[in-house]
């Protein structure tokens, strides 16, 4: 699972792009327990979520010619301007080049060769999320691709990141991990989007994962809040019960109750 001890690839940032950004707050904290706290002219109106007093996610409006709703993955890099080259060399594209965000940091819009967005955050006031891996807080994220073979050479020529094929009932299951940290860093796996019918008609992306105390109370929140259910809560052995929920605005995420959080 995720930690907030970032090392070079590791998931240190996520926000959210939506239409409504006091709607999306209000349903994500009403499913998350998570608090809100708006942004300022000074930063354009971005905002950030915080849970249990730590801040671990932002977000910010956006139009449709800004892109589809949903949730934005960043990935540490010590150097945002050779990740940008290492981007186009691996044939992705820089979609908004570096730039300073402030003093906290700076950042970099880019896309995988399959056209999955994500963004590289150079860190320099601000290291990340300030909390992973706990309770209602990012905790796995998941690459759904058309070419897993593929995004495994990107992300490595990017980012340096090693993957392991893990077994299970029926086939394997992809991990990835910062070579430093080596499989026990693992923090997030790549699946074939051809293999995963409801993940085939929503296209390729990046989906986080929210660690919750119950999987199915959650769920059944995001529903009375005007989200959706887009996959029920099952249990996976070894793994925990997960389900996979969307906003009102068709932002999605999945939601894990871990086996080893007590389930």
């Amino acid at each position: 699972m995720l930690s907030t001890r970032y090392v070079t690839g590791s998931p240190s940032w996520f926000d959210l792009g939506t239409p409504d950004m006091d709607a999306a707050a209000a349903f994500y904290t009403g499913v998350f327990g998570w608090t809100y706290q708006p942004g300022g002219p000074e930063v354009g109106g971005y905002g950030t979520f915080q849970a249990a007093g730590k801040t671990i996610a932002g977000g910010m409006a956006i139009t449709p010619e800004q892109g589809r709703p949903g949730w934005n993955l960043y990935f540490q890099t010590p150097d945002i301007e050779a990740t940008a080259r290492s981007v186009e060399q691996a044939g992705g594209k820089v979609v908004m080049p570096p730039m300073d965000v402030m003093e906290l940091g700076r950042s970099a819009v880019l896309q995988d060769t399959a056209g999955v967005g994500f963004s590289g955050w150079q860190p320099q006031q601000m290291a990340g999320m300030e909390a992973a891996g706990e309770r209602d807080t990012l905790a796995w994220v998941e690459l759904y691709t058309p070419d897993v073979k593929a995004a495994i050479g990107f992300y490595h020529a990017v980012f340096g990141w090693e993957s392991t094929d893990v077994p299970f009932p029926g086939g394997t299951y992809t991990t990835v991990n910062p070579a430093t940290a080596g499989p026990d860093g693992m923090f997030g796996g790549i699946v074939p989007i051809d293999g995963d019918a409801l993940e085939a008609e929503a296209g390729p992306y990046w989906m986080p994962y929210i660690e919750v105390a119950d999987a199915d109370a959650t769920a059944a929140r995001a529903r009375e809040l005007g989200g959706t259910v887009r996959m029920a809560p099952m249990d996976v052995e070894g793994v925990g019960r997960l389900g996979r929920i969307a906003d009102p605005f068709g932002g999605r995420i999945a939601i894990i109750t871990s086996a080893m959080d007590g389930s």
